[in-house]
């Protein structure tokens, strides 16, 4: 089979690899469509995991092949599998804190080539058993309905990132929600944070990315070479935004949301992912009661909530979110693919695989 390997730092290689090999209780997929997802860029281009691996972990397709014992799946079913799954009873799951769950830290999917890492970058993955599940209770391999595409099951997991994060805000409809950062990651914040009835704020460089954007109903678009914090007060009485979201990875602007949300305010950082040192002013948060927090991947308390919203969102046409992609690549252009997704122009959003 086809894979985009990851060889070295910035070096992203399709080759010809052996198809993986299951085992017991595990399934093979045939991958349909993958998306390229910000951590996966990191790791690439930071080197931060040992090569040779595949990555890829937005992703949906068809199993191919199912292993002694699997109930509830067989070949021929339309599947998309979250790549981690946590163990549910340790400290952290009993917290609800399952992203530091050591379980599910590790990666339940994988091309085969080196350490697991996801695999979604190849045309075919294993999916481990603890992500299939023993048929009974819900797990990681999910079931996509006929009439669902393939590049709308794939935002399953990303949608359901960015749904913890709204949750974890508990936001209310007469708050003012900003938004910074109208990729499709963005987008997805922004227009899950319209869902509670809250006025949502998007801030972005790109006219294009707000023409997207509008099309989730998010009608607030701020210029983010204007000045955004003076455009939050503006609409708040002075006060600046309930909220804001940080859905960009740039530490410079960790500060300019602070300073866009009202005392007693809070800034959820979302595309974080990388360690280093950020300043901000600490005054802001013991004085003015202002609070930095942040979310990371996924949460299985919502997972059902989360399939249903990007199910019935493409029923309804109000969650569309193959709209949201703007490039389609195959896996002999993955190099192009991730350049692009590592430097976005105005007109690119959402970069899928096509194996």
């Amino acid at each position: 089979m086809q894979a985009a390997v990851y060889r070295a730092v910035d070096d992203v290689q399709t080759e010809d690899v052996a198809v993986p090999e299951i085992g017991a209780g595990e399934v093979l997929v045939r991958i349909d469509t993958c998306g390229i997802c910000g951590t996966d860029l990191k790791k690439i281009h930071t080197g931060s995991h040992a090569a040779p691996r595949v990555f890829g972990h937005e992703m949906a397709g068809t199993i191919a092949a199912v292993g002694e014992g699997v109930r509830g799946f067989a070949v021929g079913d339309r599947v998309m599998a979250f790549h981690h799954i946590p163990c549910g009873h340790c400290f952290y799951c009993r917290k609800k804190t399952f992203a530091q769950c050591e379980t599910y830290k590790k990666v339940g999917t994988t091309a085969g080539l080196g350490e697991a890492a996801g695999g979604g970058f190849a045309q075919y993955i294993r999916v481990m058993d603890w992500i299939v599940g023993d048929g009974i209770t819900p797990a990681g391999l999910i079931h996509v309905p006929d009439d669902i595409p393939f590049e709308q099951a794939a935002f399953i997991e990303p949608v359901n990132t960015c749904f913890k994060a709204i949750r974890l805000l508990e936001l209310e409809p007469d708050d003012t929600v900003l938004v910074i950062g109208q990729g499709s990651i963005g987008v997805l914040l922004a227009a899950l944070a319209r869902q509670t009835g809250a006025t949502v704020l998007t801030s972005d460089m790109y006219v294009e990315r707000h023409a997207i954007a509008a099309g989730y109903g998010l009608d607030h678009p701020l210029d983010a070479r204007g000045n955004v914090v003076a455009a939050c007060k503006a609409v708040t009485e002075g006060r600046g935004a309930d909220v804001a979201l940080v859905a960009v990875g740039a530490d410079a602007l960790i500060a300019t949301a602070m300073a866009a949300i009202r005392p007693g305010g809070r800034v959820m950082l979302f595309a974080s992912t990388q360690h280093g040192t950020a300043a901000f002013d600490p005054a802001a948060v013991c004085m003015d009661e202002k609070t930095l927090m942040g979310s990371y991947s996924a949460s299985v308390a919502i997972q059902q909530e989360g399939i249903d919203l990007v199910f019935e969102g493409y029923r309804s046409g109000k969650l569309d979110l193959t709209k949201l992609i703007s490039h389609r690549f195959s896996l002999r252009d993955a190099a192009e693919a991730i350049d692009l997704a590592s430097h976005p122009k105005a007109d690119s959003m959402k970069i899928v695989l096509k194996p």
